[in-house]
C-alpha cells in the first residue's frame, strides 16, 4: 500500500508541474553588479521571492500564463515588463535596474553569465572580473552537474594552473597552484578555512571559486599561488529540492538528497537541507571506503536591508589508507594497477564539523556591512603500515619490512571577521571600498604513537612467502603536541576608477600572528615549548586599462608571507619570508560575449627562503638562515564560449616553471617536485533545446598533465647524496557523459578515462598512488 500510494503521490507531482511553468534570473545593477535582495513579484497573483546575494532569483509552479512581473528596490526605479509563461517551461530573466529616472531599459532574456561577469564571493567585495587586476575562475554548478564531478580532482579537470600535485595515502587530494601547495590555509567553504586533509564532498557545493596569485591582502598567512573557495548551495524560498542515486564501478552506491524551501508566511524565514551518504570498494584489491555528510542552513530576513545566514557542514569518513608500493632505486615499481599492499585491518578515520553565522546589513544602496562568526572542529585518527621506505627501505627483490605507525590529529579553530563595503565619489572619481579586520585562533592536538618496527616482512611481487600477521597491535603514545595559533588582520583595499576606462587597486592589510608549539614526551615526562610571533604587511596595487566594456588589460604587485619554523644561528625566532608577485593579463569579451578569452603572465619570487645554517659547520636542521631563493613563472590560457544554442566550451593551457633560484641546500635551478611544466584542459557540453532529441546532452571533458618530479631532490651539501628525482610521465585523460532530462526525471551516466591511461601521484619516494582505470558510474535523480 506504501508503495502505491508513493507511486500515486510522484504521478500527482508530475501531472501537477507538467502544468507550471517557472521563471529563473539574474538581477544587476546599471554597473553590472549583483543586486540582492530586490523584490520580484508577479502583479496579477502576488506571488515572488527576493534576489539572493548573487543578484539570482527563482519563482517555481506558476500556472500557464500571461503576467506583468514587478521588480523593485529602495533607491532604484521599479520594472514593470510583461512576460508569458508555458506549461513545463523555464524562463530565464537577467534583470538590470536603473538608478536614474529615465525610461526603463526593457528585460533582456540572455539565458547565461559570462566567465568574465562571475563575482566572486570569496574576493569580499564584488568587483566585476573586468576591473580586477587578478585571474579568477568559477565553475558553477551546471558544470558539476554535467560533468557528474564526484571529488575535487574532477573539479579540476578545468583550472588550468590549479592541479593534483598528490593523494597520499589516498584518503586526501593535495592541491596545488602556480608551483605552490595549497595547504588548509587557502581552502575555504563559504570564505572560512576548511581543512583540505581529507576528500572534500561535492553534493552539497552550489559552485567552486578559485583566485589565483596573492589574495594575501584578504586572507593574511595564504601560500602565494592562490585560494580555492567551495561555496555551499544556500536556502530559498519556494519549495523544491531533489533525490538522487548513483552506482558505479567497484560497487559505488551513493544516494543524496537536497530538499529546500519557506516557513511560515512573508517569506521571512528559509531553509535548505542536503546530504549524502557513499559507500565503495576501490580498483585497490582491500581497500574501502564509507562517508556520510549533511549541509543543513537556515535564513531569516529581519526586514528589507538586514539578514542572518545560518550555516553548518558535517562529513564523517572512514576508508582504508593505501600508500601504494612504493619506489626501489628511485624507480616507480611495475606491479599490476588494482595490487595492495597495505595492512587489510588498517583504517583513516575522519571527521569535520563547521558552523557558520553572517549577518548582513545594507545601510543604503551604497554601503553594506558583513559580520561572520564561524567554529570548525576536524578530527583524524591514522593507523597503519608507515609509508614504504620511511623507515626500512624495500629492496631490490621487493622484500618489505612492514612497520606500524598511528597518529590522532584534533583542532578547534574560531574566526570572527567583519568587512565594510561601500561605494561613493569624489568628484569625478569613483570608489569601490573595502575596509576590514579578521581574527582566528587554532587550538590543534596531535598525538603520535610509538612505531612498532619490523611488524612483519613481505614481499610485494609475491615471490616469497613469509609469515603475514592479521592482528591488531597495542601502540603506547609517544608525545601529545599543543599548537595554539593566534592571529589577526587589518585591510583596506580601495578600487578607484580615476575615469571609465583607467580603474587602480589599492590596499594594504597587516598581519599578527603568533604560534606556539608544547611537545610533551611520555618516556620523559618533559615538555618543550617553542614561540615564534611576527607580523608583516602585504601590500596590493593594481592598474586596470579598459579601452571598451569588453576588453581590459591589467598589471599588478602584490606581496604576502610565509611564517617560518626554526631559530637562527642566535637561537632566535626566524621572521617571516616574504614573497613578491607581479602579473600582467588582458581579459576579453568577444563575438558579443559568447567568448571570454583571457591571457596572464606572472612572476613570483620568495628572495629569502628558510634554510638550514651552513655556519660553523651546523648541521642541526633547525638552526636555519633567509638565504635560499624560489621563483615561479608562468603564462595561463582560459577560454569559454557559448558558440551555438546548447554548446558550452570550456579551454585553457598553462606553462610553469618553479626553481631553486639560490640555494645553500639544493641545486640551484633544479624544479621544485610535484609541479607539471604543462597543463591542460578542455571540456565540451551540449545539450538538445528542441526537436525531439530536446533535453539529451553529449559532453567530454579532458586534462594534460605535463611531466612532474617526485622523489627526493638532491642535496648539495651532503657528499654522494643517495636522493634522486623521479620524473613521472606527462598522460592526458578524458572523461565522457551523457544524459537526458523528461521533466523531473533526469538519467545521467559517466565513463571516466576512458582510454585507460595509466599515471600516478607521488609523494617523495613512498607513497605511490595510480589514477584509476576507466570506469563507469550512473545518476538517476527527481526533482519536485
Amino acid at each position: 500500500m506504501k508503495n502505491i500510494i508513493c507511486t500515486l503521490l510522484i504521478l500527482w507531482a508530475i501531472g501537477v508541474k507538467a502544468q507550471t511553468g517557472q521563471i529563473k534570473g539574474v538581477v544587476t545593477n546599471s554597473e553590472g553588479q549583483p543586486a540582492p535582495f530586490v523584490s520580484v513579484q508577479l502583479k496579477e497573483i502576488k506571488k515572488g521571492t527576493n534576489s539572493d546575494d548573487k543578484g539570482e532569483f527563482a519563482i517555481t509552479n506558476i500556472k500557464a500564463d500571461t503576467y506583468t512581473l514587478v521588480a523593485s528596490f529602495v533607491g532604484y526605479k521599479t520594472l514593470e515588463q510583461k512576460i508569458k509563461i508555458e506549461e513545463g517551461k523555464t524562463l530565464n530573466l537577467s534583470l538590470e535596474l536603473f538608478e536614474n529616472a529615465e525610461t526603463l531599459k526593457e528585460i533582456v532574456v540572455k539565458g547565461y553569465v559570462s566567465q568574465n561577469e562571475r563575482v566572486v564571493s570569496v574576493g569580499k567585495i564584488a568587483i566585476k572580473p573586468m576591473d580586477l587586476p587578478q585571474s579568477v575562475m568559477t565553475i558553477d554548478r551546471s558544470v558539476l552537474d554535467n560533468q557528474q564531478v564526484l571529488r575535487m580532482s574532477d573539479v579540476l579537470m578545468n583550472t588550468n594552473g590549479v592541479y593534483i600535485s598528490g593523494t597520499t595515502g589516498g584518503y586526501q587530494e593535495e592541491i596545488s597552484g602556480r608551483g605552490f601547495s595549497f595547504g588548509s590555509s587557502n581552502t575555504f567553504k563559504n570564505g572560512v578555512r576548511y581543512f583540505n586533509g581529507m576528500l572534500n564532498e561535492m553534493s552539497g557545493v552550489e559552485r567552486v571559486e578559485v583566485m589565483k596569485g596573492s589574495s594575501a591582502i584578504l586572507f593574511g598567512n595564504v601560500a602565494a599561488g592562490g585560494i580555492l573557495n567551495l561555496v555551499t548551495k544556500k536556502p530559498k524560498f519556494d519549495f523544491g529540492g531533489e533525490v538522487a542515486m548513483r552506482v558505479g564501478s567497484f560497487g559505488l552506491l551513493k544516494p543524496t538528497f537536497d530538499v529546500y524551501g519557506g516557513i511560515g508566511k512573508g517569506e521571512r524565514v528559509a531553509y535548505r537541507l542536503n546530504g549524502s551518504y557513499e559507500k565503495a570498494n576501490s580498483f585497490r584489491e582491500g581497500v574501502s571506503s564509507e562517508r556520510v555528510y549533511v549541509n543543513p542552513s537556515l535564513l531569516f530576513k529581519l526586514g528589507v536591508k538586514t539578514e542572518i545566514l545560518l550555516e553548518a557542514d558535517y562529513m564523517k569518513d572512514r576508508r582504508t589508507p593505501d600508500f601504494g608500493a612504493g619506489i626501489i632505486n628511485y624507480q616507480i615499481v611495475d606491479l599490476p594497477r588494482e595490487k595492495f599492499i597495505g595492512l587489510p585491518w588498517s583504517y583513516f578515520k575522519s571527521e569535520q564539523l563547521s558552523t557558520t553565522a553572517t549577518i548582513t546589513h545594507r545601510f543604503s544602496e551604497n554601503w553594506k556591512l558583513n559580520v561572520t562568526g564561524a567554529y570548525r572542529n576536524y578530527n583524524t585518527d591514522l593507523f597503519a603500515n608507515t609509508r614504504p621506505n620511511t623507515g626500512t627501505l624495500i629492496n631490490t627483490a621487493g622484500t618489505w619490512i612492514r612497520n606500524v605507525q598511528r597518529s590522532e590529529v584534533a583542532e578547534d579553530y574560531y574566526l570572527g571577521q567583519a568587512d565594510l563595503t561601500g561605494n561613493f565619489n569624489t568628484g569625478k572619481v569613483s570608489h569601490q571600498v573595502l575596509v576590514g579586520m579578521d581574527t582566528d585562533y587554532f587550538s590543534t592536538l596531535t598525538t603520535a604513537y610509538t612505531q612498532l618496527a619490523r611488524y612483519d616482512t613481505v614481499n610485494i611481487f609475491g615471490s616469497k612467502q613469509y609469515k603475514v600477521r592479521t592482528d591488531i597491535p597495542t601502540l603506547n603514545p609517544a608525545t601529545l603536541t599543543t599548537a595554539p595559533v593566534n592571529r589577526v588582520g587589518v585591510y583596506v583595499q580601495d578600487l578607484i576608477s580615476i575615469t571609465p576606462k583607467l580603474k587602480v587597486l589599492a590596499g594594504v592589510r597587516y598581519s599578527y600572528q603568533q604560534t606556539k608549539s608544547d611537545v610533551y614526551t611520555s618516556a620523559t615526562k618533559a615538555t618543550t615549548t617553542v614561540l615564534n610571533f611576527d607580523g608583516a604587511f602585504s601590500p596590493r596595487f593594481g592598474l586596470v586599462y579598459q579601452p571598451s566594456k569588453n576588453h581590459s588589460v591589467f598589471a599588478s604587485y602584490s606581496n604576502s608571507f610565509t611564517l617560518n619554523t626554526g631559530v637562527d644561528v642566535n637561537n632566535n625566532a626566524l621572521p617571516p619570508s616574504l614573497i613578491d608577485q607581479f602579473e600582467v593579463g588582458v581579459k576579453n569579451e568577444l563575438l558579443n560575449g559568447k567568448l571570454s578569452a583571457n591571457v596572464t603572465l606572472y612572476r613570483i619570487l620568495n628572495s629569502n627562503l628558510a634554510q638550514i645554517s651552513l655556519a660553523n659547520g651546523n648541521t642541526n636542521t633547525n638552526i636555519k638562515e633567509l638565504a635560499g631563493s624560489v621563483q615561479s613563472e608562468g603564462l595561463e590560457v582560459d577560454l569559454t564560449a557559448r558558440p551555438a544554442k546548447g554548446l558550452y566550451l570550456m579551454a585553457g593551457y598553462s606553462y610553469n616553471e618553479t626553481k631553486y633560484v639560490k640555494s645553500n641546500t639544493f641545486v640551484e635551478g633544479s624544479l621544485l617536485r610535484y609541479n607539471p611544466n604543462h597543463t591542460a584542459n578542455a571540456s565540451a557540453n551540449y545539450r538538445f533545446e528542441e526537436g525531439k532529441l530536446k533535453g539529451l546532452t553529449f559532453g567530454l571533458t579532458g586534462v594534460y598533465i605535463g611531466t612532474r618530479y617526485a622523489g627526493r631532490s638532491t642535496r648539495v651539501q651532503v657528499a654522494n647524496d643517495t636522493y634522486r628525482i623521479i620524473a613521472l610521465p606527462s598522460y592526458a585523460q578524458v572523461d565522457a557523459t551523457a544524459g537526458y532530462t523528461y521533466r523531473n526525471i533526469s538519467l545521467r551516466a559517466k565513463m571516466a578515462n576512458v582510454f585507460n591511461v595509466l599515471s600516478y601521484n607521488v609523494h617523495d619516494d613512498n607513497s605511490v598512488n595510480p589514477i584509476a582505470p576507466r570506469n563507469y558510474s550512473a545518476t538517476l535523480s527527481f526533482k519536485f
